[in-house]
């Protein structure tokens, strides 16, 4: 390694010192421990060539020294081709090792990313509803990707850079004060001139370093939002294009400040630094080159010791900083385990069975529910807040009971905030409740394993959400195994068959994130076939067709209709059609169940549901 790259290491680590000065417990330790055991073979042997690797690097300046005295001694030819033979093959062994120690850090290192990434992955999708409500989509994606990597360097980089250089230190210290202990003394003395200047620049550079960062962010968002289609469209409409372009270059002016600033106080100081090095250098060989010249020393050790010079400065240097590279990576490692050590509300208990077979029931008992306050589901890093509210949740639901009959049709009505999304929620067990139970078959919901929930209950939302994937991918969620048979079925029954024959691909033509590339009908039908497909013995609607025109609804109803037949249905409302159809309709208002009956005892009852019915439903077409 040169001075100069020494010089860029120390003020880059003391850069990075800045930056974050946790401390770490031993508890984050031993579960590192724990990632890492099934990897330990590999690690020994890593290990154990990267000290090898470092006592090869300190035995080729010796044996350059040796081949100075050779020539100078005049002694036989041999001798000088025999060395540098020896130096030849040693660095063909360092070659070798450096290639298979790459090999074992590579695999090491992204097993490491494999394990936590499925570790993280798997334990997010075990996370309720709540968790991903609150949380920020790019901040745990970072947890799996940015801080996953930052603890992969822990095994791939820092543990063998700490032992190589540890074992480098030591024996090019022998082997100094061996050849000379003055000159060593020297070299040792040198060194806070390469610490000390680091650490205040690196407190510079880590300013700059942050206001850049921070100015970069405020650029990426004014741009993130301006070049979306709505946000061109806003700036156009009612923004000021100048005034925009002002604001963009004034923080981009901003960036530049900083980065010549940067640029210059790296430039000063790996200059300067290189600059000592070279006076050191230069000190070596003139007290070397004095030595020899008494005597006392043998030209060659001189060589010997100024190559073993950068061997010196550069483990010191590594090691003076290297709790720096160890701190970065354990809060790595804190990091996700964080997202690790949330715990799941909603799990599998101890022996849960599975919904009996055949047509089932659907019943809330007394039900009382809250969503959970933010400390129970969530990570104050995750919401980009400095602390979690930790107050309770408000109670949104009040003593619900129902029961509807294997095959039956319950329609929820009322207005917005009235609890008909909540119940819809609960069903499947997107939520637990607080008080009471819904039961499904009649076996508590919570008694019942998730995977057999999802085989028994299918529902469509208002949003109807598609992945950016092809036709066939978003189908086959329901159905891994489904044949493009079954497919092209369920897309007829939906009424959207016709549609995708119609596309580029068919059933391969890729829809585009949230099946953007479709119409909000069009995509709704889509999810309509989805559940179509999955057969289940429960349908829940939660205003599936709140986003369709008048021929698309008339469409979807068919296929509904055919859907919900004989099947035990929780539809939340939005055309009378679907309300005159239900055996039994529940008007909710502030979480409670004020009116209940068919829709002409309701009607008949004149009460809230002939209000809802005057406003909300009279333009509706009847059925």
């Amino acid at each position: 390694m040169s001075m100069d790259s020494i010089a860029r290491s120390a003020m880059y680590q003391a850069m990075m010192a800045e930056t974050d000065k946790r401390p770490f417990s031993k508890k984050t330790l031993r579960r590192i421990g724990g990632f890492a055991r099934p990897h330990r073979t590999q690690l020994l042997w890593f290990l154990l060539l990267s000290v090898i690797t470092a006592v090869l690097a300190v035995a080729t300046p010796i044996l350059a020294g040796r081949v100075v005295d050779a020539i100078v001694k005049a002694d036989a030819v041999s001798v000088v081709v025999w060395l540098a033979v020896v130096i030849a093959v040693i660095a063909v062994v360092e070659a070798a090792l450096s290639i298979v120690s790459r090999w074992l850090s590579s695999n090491i290192g992204e097993n490491l990313i494999l394990d936590m990434r499925s570790a993280v992955f798997n334990h997010v999708q075990k996370m309720p509803i709540a968790f991903f409500t609150r949380t920020r989509t790019g901040a745990l994606v970072s947890r799996l990707n940015n801080d996953v990597i930052g603890a992969q360097r822990a095994f791939s980089t820092t543990l063998s850079g700490v032992a190589s250089n540890i074992v480098m230190l030591v024996v090019t210290l022998v082997v100094m004060v061996s050849i000379s202990w003055q000159i060593t003394v020297l070299a040792l003395i040198l060194l806070p001139i390469f610490v000390l200047p680091a650490r205040r620049m690196g407190t510079r550079l880590a300013t700059y370093s942050r206001a850049a960062a921070e100015y970069n962010a405020v650029m990426g968002n004014q741009m993130t939002e301006r070049f979306s289609a709505p946000g061109a469209m806003l700036v156009k409409l009612f923004g000021r294009p100048d005034q925009e372009s002002e604001e963009f270059a004034a923080r981009a002016r901003s960036v530049r400040d900083i980065g010549v600033k940067s640029a210059m106080v790296q430039t000063v100081f790996i200059t300067a630094l290189t600059l000592v090095s070279a006076l050191a250098l230069a000190l070596v060989y003139g007290l070397g080159g004095f030595y020899a010249l008494r005597g006392e020393l043998e030209a060659g050790a001189v060589v010997s010791m100024a190559l073993l010079l950068t061997r010196l400065y550069a483990p010191l240097t590594a090691l003076a900083s290297a709790r720096v590279d160890v701190m970065s990576a354990l809060v790595s490692f804190e990091r996700v385990f964080e997202i690790l050590d949330l715990k799941p509300l909603i799990t599998d208990r101890p022996g849960a069975g599975t919904v009996p077979d055949g047509p089932v029931s659907i019943e809330f008992d007394t039900v009382g529910f809250a969503y959970p306050s933010a400390d129970k589901v969530s990570l104050a890093s995750l919401e980009s807040v400095a602390v979690l509210d930790s107050r309770g949740g408000v109670e949104v639901l009040h003593d619900v009971s129902f029961r509807a009959e294997p095959g039956q049709l319950i329609a929820l009505v009322g207005t917005s905030g009235a609890g008909k999304s909540t119940i819809a929620q609960l069903l499947p067990r997107l939520y637990d409740v607080d008080t009471g139970a819904v039961r499904i078959g009649g076996t508590d919901v919570r008694d019942l394993t998730a995977e057999s929930i999802r085989a028994t209950v299918g529902m469509v939302t208002q949003d109807g959400h598609l992945f950016h994937d092809s036709v066939r991918g978003n189908l086959q969620l329901a159905r891994p195994e489904a044949t493009d048979d079954e497919l092209w079925h369920a897309l007829e029954r939906a009424r959207i068959a016709e549609l995708v024959r119609a596309l580029p691909d068919g059933l391969g033509t890729v829809i585009g994130e949230r099946g953007y590339r479709l119409s909000g009908g069009e995509r709704q039908r889509l999810t309509i076939a989805r559940l179509l497909l999955a057969h289940p013995r429960v349908v829940i609607l939660d205003e599936a067709t709140a986003h369709l025109d008048s021929t698309s609804e008339a469409a979807v109803q068919e296929a509904l209709a055919e859907a919900l037949a004989g099947r035990t249905s929780l539809v939340i409302a939005h055309r009378l059609s679907t309300v005159r159809a239900a055996d039994m309709i529940l008007v909710l208002e502030a979480g409670r169940i004020i009116e209940r009956g068919t829709h002409a005892e309701l009607l008949a009852a004149g009460g809230r549901y002939t209000e809802l019915h005057n406003t909300q439903f009279a333009d509706a077409p009847s059925a």
